[in-house]
């Protein structure tokens, strides 16, 4: 006995139906029609803006000064001997092109891994809010940051101790070629919230030195905490750039903002094209890790600082999607008309 059976029943996974009658399938319908433009739509509306995002960014003036002095013709590299304290250098560079607008001097390390997990639990966060237990009895997450001399350490922990502490100053040199200092604003480059919620000084009088009363400075510093500013709004733990160093980076190679250079006219450049110097007092050893230490001079833009990535990332994620909506395209005009049945005899 013989007869015909479509395998096109046994895909859908149901006998043939009755003549007459309505067919029951389970295949998907055909959505290409509307899914592939989709893919095409993404890219007619992304790739401007990743191009623009790109442009834009590639038109924010900036330039990058290497000050850690250990190649043999740097000015720093004097520095570098322990015999030399404190270490004074000077780098003289030129600006080809004027710098418009506010700019961000910014300092930057290499090799330097804020993200490591000991180190970013190495604080107490109640202490730099101003508790004052907290203050004489920090967080054993401060070890080994915790005591010294027999006393409490104010601010407690590894961030603290290994905070930046060159000092930078900018000079435009003139044509009688005498150093015309450039102001540099040390206030306003913290995180608002960070500045007036998360950092506090201890409770107490006028005396900011009485307030921090039986604590001892991090072994790495210079001077105690009550005296990082002689203003007293950004002196202690408000300090802004203690505030700056003790948010940290998420990548070994980073940089945080310094000090701010604002435009004072609008008929003139912020930073005029010619011939400036930086002035480097030498404090911050990063030679013995392989470390970098660099002063970045940057304009921003709507979208922030330099940052390529981001464009380059739109266009690169909108070209792929353009690349996989026409190779769907192209397997769906094939395939649209093809027959999946075939009439077997048994």
């Amino acid at each position: 006995m013989a007869m015909n059976y479509n395998a096109k029943d046994e895909v859908d996974g149901g006998p043939p139906c009755a003549p007459g009658g309505t067919a029951k399938t389970r295949r998907p319908d055909n959505t290409a029609g509307t899914e592939l433009p989709i893919f095409f739509i993404i890219g007619l509306i992304f790739i401007p803006i990743g191009i623009g995002i790109f442009v834009t960014s590639n038109n924010i003036r900036e330039i990058e000064i290497d000050y850690t002095g250990t190649e043999s013709s740097s000015p720093c590299n004097k520095c570098l001997s322990p015999d030399v304290t404190p270490c004074f250098c000077t780098i003289n560079f030129t600006l080809e092109k004027s710098f418009e607008g506010n700019v961000f001097m910014y300092y930057g390390l290499s090799n330097f891994y804020q993200n490591h997990r000991r180190y970013v639990k190495s604080r107490d966060d109640s202490q730099l809010n101003g508790d004052s237990s907290a203050l004489l009895n920090p967080s054993k997450e401060c070890e080994p940051y915790r005591r010294n001399e027999d006393k409490p350490i104010a601010p407690c922990g590894a961030i603290a101790n290994s905070m930046f502490n060159d000092t930078l100053e900018l000079f435009l040199i003139g044509n009688d070629s005498y150093p015309i200092p450039i102001a540099l604003k040390k206030k306003g480059i913290a995180w608002w919230t960070d500045k007036n919620v998360k950092f506090r000084n201890p409770p107490g009088g006028d005396n900011l030195e009485e307030r921090f009363k039986g604590t001892t400075k991090p072994v790495n510093w210079l001077k105690p905490v009550y005296m990082l500013d002689s203003d007293p709004d950004n002196n202690g733990f408000i300090n802004e750039d203690f505030i700056v160093w003790m948010r940290t980076a998420a990548l070994p190679t980073f940089r945080k903002l310094y000090r701010l250079i604002e435009r004072k006219s609008d008929l003139h450049p912020t930073l005029p094209a010619g011939r400036y110097s930086l002035n480097v007092t030498y404090n911050y050893p990063v030679h013995y890790f392989d470390g970098r230490k660099r002063m970045i001079l940057s304009t921003i833009s709507w979208m922030g600082g330099k940052n390529p990535f981001l464009g380059i990332a739109y266009i690169a994620v909108v070209s792929i999607s353009f690349l996989l909506g026409v190779v769907l395209l192209v397997i769906n005009h094939k395939y649209r008309n093809s027959s999946n049945t075939a009439d077997i005899t048994i």
